[in-house]
């Protein structure tokens, strides 16, 4: 193992996970309108999801997409249609009033674990996981290695924007305050898809 390449390939992890993106605006946004212990499925269903990810086209899923470039445009446009509709169900939602169910709740696990797959910063990551840090050790111990990272540096990102989503919540008391962060929420999500049109 290249240590160089070992260590630039953990700060790549931790910048991309760390820094907002969809999952992380999303565990912001549960964590103030649901708490921690509710919002634990969707981060579990992130950080399990992305790390089948990544092993899945490390071991050869990529090779379909470079076949198919037809399939990378539907999911790019997939996404992009799914993070609309999530920005403005965010943009809805105010505070859970205990006892109360609304009908949206959290995110589920098996739906932030689909997700991934259509989550544009997800592909970045995992296409510069597969292709610029390949050489940190031989196929297929590389592809161990990253899915493990992935599952490491993901489970802590995760937990920490939920618990900053929860720690607000003391802070964001009223309904009209919880519904203004969740807009601003829902704009920064939209935010995120500017890489997605600036490609097409």
């Amino acid at each position: 193992m290249t240590h160089s390449l070992f260590y630039a390939f953990l700060a790549f992890m931790v910048v991309m996970y760390f820094t907002p993106g969809p999952n992380n605006i999303m565990l912001l946004a549960s964590g103030l309108t649901y708490g921690f212990r509710r919002t634990i499925p969707h981060i579990a269903g992130i950080v399990l999801g992305f790390a089948f990810m990544v092993g899945a086209v490390g071991l050869g899923l990529g090779a379909v997409f470079l076949a198919y470039p037809i399939l990378q445009t539907i999911l790019k446009y997939a996404g992009a249609a799914y993070l609309i509709y999530l920005a403005v169900v965010i943009a809805m939602s105010g505070p859970a009033k205990p006892g109360e169910a609304d009908g949206r709740g959290p995110m589920s696990f098996w739906g932030a674990a689909m997700f991934q797959w259509i989550n544009a910063k997800g592909w970045v990551i995992v296409i510069g996981t597969i292709t610029a840090y390949a050489a940190i050790a031989q196929f297929p111990v590389n592809i161990a290695i990253q899915t493990l990272i992935s599952l490491l540096v993901g489970t802590a990102s995760t937990v920490v924007w939920a618990l900053f989503g929860t720690a607000l919540r003391p802070v964001l008391t009223s309904e009209r305050l919880v519904r203004a962060f969740n807009i601003l929420m829902a704009l920064l999500l939209l935010a995120s898809l500017y890489p997605v049109f600036m490609d097409a």
